[in-house]
C-alpha cells in the first residue's frame, strides 16, 4: 500500500466507522477502514443492544434527536429484519417512583407523535390482571405498568453487516492495524499505518476519526495539531444473569438516583444495564467495577425480587459525552462533527453518536466532506441496501 491513493480513509471498525465506509462507498469513492483490533471490538460490542428513539431524551428536549432515531429504527427494522427485532418495553409505576403516571403518559404520548402513529408506536397500560404474567415483576405497590415498542439487535454482528455491505460496494478493510499519524497539507492527508509488522503510506483526500473512546488519542497524531473537543468518556456497565426475560424489556427507575436501567432478554440469559461513571484512565483496560455490578444486581432484585441474581458474565463499554459538571445521566446525546477547515474540511472526527443512528450519521459526515471530494456518481442508497446476518 506504500504510495496508494484513496478518496477516504476511515479510523476505527465500530459500527460509525463502518456506517460512514458504506455511506462513502455507496457515494462512489474509495474507502479504507482501518481497524486496530477487530470490528466491533471496542464500544460498538458492548452497548445496551437498543435500537430505539431515546425515551428519556424528551425530558432534555433532544426533540429532533429522538425524531431521527425514531425514523432510523423503523428504516433499520426494514433494511435488517434479521438482526434487529422489534420488542414490548414496559415501564412499571410505584409509589416512590418519581416520574409519576401522567407524565409517564405525557412522554409516551410525545414519542408516539414523534414516531408517526403507526401500529407500532402506540403505548397502553397494561391491566392489573396481567401483571402477574411480566416475567416476575414485583406487584406489591404497583400502581400502573404502560407498554410501548422499541427494538434489539445483536450490536456486533450489526456493525460486521454494515461492513459486508460496504466491502460489497468496494470498500476494505485493513485490519489490524494501527494508526501512526496523519499529516494534512493543501492536496489531503497523508497517513500512516501499521499492519503486519510494517509501516504503510496511504494518500487520502479526506480522513475520518471514528476511533470513539480513542478520538482524542487519534487527533494528538495529527499534524497540525487539532484540538479535540471537552469530552468525557463514560463507562457504562453491564450485567449477565441467568434466566430469560420472556415478555419484553423492562425500563426501571433507580429510586436513588432517578436514572433508568433496562433489564432485556438476551438469548437464553438476562441483560441489565447501565451505568455511567466517568472514566479517565486507558479505554482499552476498561471493565465493570465491583460496585458497577453490586449498583445493577440491587436495582435487579428490588424489581424482580423472586428471580435468580447470579451473574453469569459482566462487561463495560465507554460512550463519549460533552464534558460538563452536570451528572452524565443528564448529558446530551447529540452527535458532534468537528472538522480542520469549516471550507475545505480534510479531518473530521465523530464524537458521540448512538447506535440507532450511525447511518443518519455517516450521510450528516458525508454531506459536509463533499465540500473536499470530488464528485463521484453514487452507485447505492444506504437507505435502501438490505443488511443480513453472517
Amino acid at each position: 500500500m506504500r504510495g496508494r491513493e484513496v478518496d477516504v480513509v476511515i479510523v476505527g471498525g465500530g459500527i460509525h466507522g463502518v456506517g460512514v465506509a458504506q455511506a462513502a462507498a455507496a457515494a462512489g469513492y474509495s474507502t479504507l477502514v482501518v481497524e486496530k483490533q477487530g470490528l466491533a471490538a471496542g464500544t460498538s460490542c458492548k452497548s445496551s443492544k437498543l435500537i430505539h428513539g431515546g425515551l428519556r431524551y424528551l425530558e432534555s428536549f433532544e426533540f429532533s434527536l429522538v425524531r431521527e432515531s425514531l425514523r432510523e429504527r423503523e428504516l433499520l427494522l426494514t433494511l435488517a429484519p434479521e438482526l434487529i427485532k422489534r420488542k414490548k418495553f414496559f415501564i412499571p409505576i410505584y409509589p416512590e417512583t418519581s416520574r409519576r403516571p401522567w407524565w409517564v403518559g405525557v412522554g409516551l404520548l410525545a414519542y408516539a407523535t414523534l414516531a408517526g402513529f403507526s401500529k407500532h408506536t402506540r403505548f397502553h397500560r397494561v391491566p392489573s390482571e396481567a401483571w402477574e404474567n411480566l416475567d416476575g415483576l414485583k406487584t406489591k405497590g404497583l400502581q400502573t405498568v404502560y407498554q410501548y415498542w422499541d427494538a434489539q439487535t445483536d450490536d456486533a454482528a450489526l456493525t460486521r453487516a454494515v461492513m459486508r455491505s460496504a466491502s460489497a460496494l468496494g470498500a476494505e478493510l485493513l485490519c489490524p492495524a494501527m494508526f501512526i499519524s496523519a499529516q494534512v497539507d493543501a492536496g489531503g492527508v497523508e497517513v500512516k499505518v501499521a499492519s503486519d509488522g510494517q509501516e504503510q503510506e496511504i494518500r487520502a483526500k479526506v480522513l475520518v476519526n471514528a476511533a470513539g473512546p480513542w478520538a482524542a488519542q487519534v487527533l494528538a497524531m495529527v499534524v497540525p495539531e487539532l484540538q479535540p473537543l471537552a469530552v468525557d468518556n463514560v463507562a457504562g456497565s453491564h450485567i449477565e444473569l441467568s434466566g430469560q426475560i420472556a415478555q419484553g424489556c423492562y425500563y426501571l427507575e433507580v429510586e436513588s438516583d432517578k436514572r433508568a436501567v433496562f433489564v432485556m432478554p438476551k438469548g437464553d440469559r438476562t441483560l441489565v444495564g447501565t451505568t455511567e461513571r466517568i472514566y479517565r484512565d486507558d479505554p482499552d483496560t476498561i471493565e465493570a467495577t465491583d460496585e458497577a455490578i453490586c449498583y445493577l444486581l440491587e436495582v435487579y432484585r428490588k424489581y424482580f425480587p423472586a428471580r435468580d441474581s447470579a451473574v453469569l458474565d459482566s462487561w463495560a463499554g465507554l460512550r463519549v459525552l460533552p464534558a460538563t459538571s452536570g451528572a452524565a445521566f443528564k448529558r446530551s446525546r447529540e452527535t458532534q462533527l468537528p472538522v480542520d477547515d469549516e471550507q475545505t474540511p480534510r479531518i473530521l472526527s465523530v464524537f458521540g453518536g448512538k447506535l440507532t443512528g450511525y447511518r443518519a450519521t455517516a450521510e450528516k459526515i458525508m454531506s459536509i466532506l463533499c465540500k473536499t471530494l470530488p464528485v463521484r456518481e453514487a452507485i447505492a442508497d444506504t437507505r435502501k441496501l438490505k443488511l443480513s446476518p453472517e
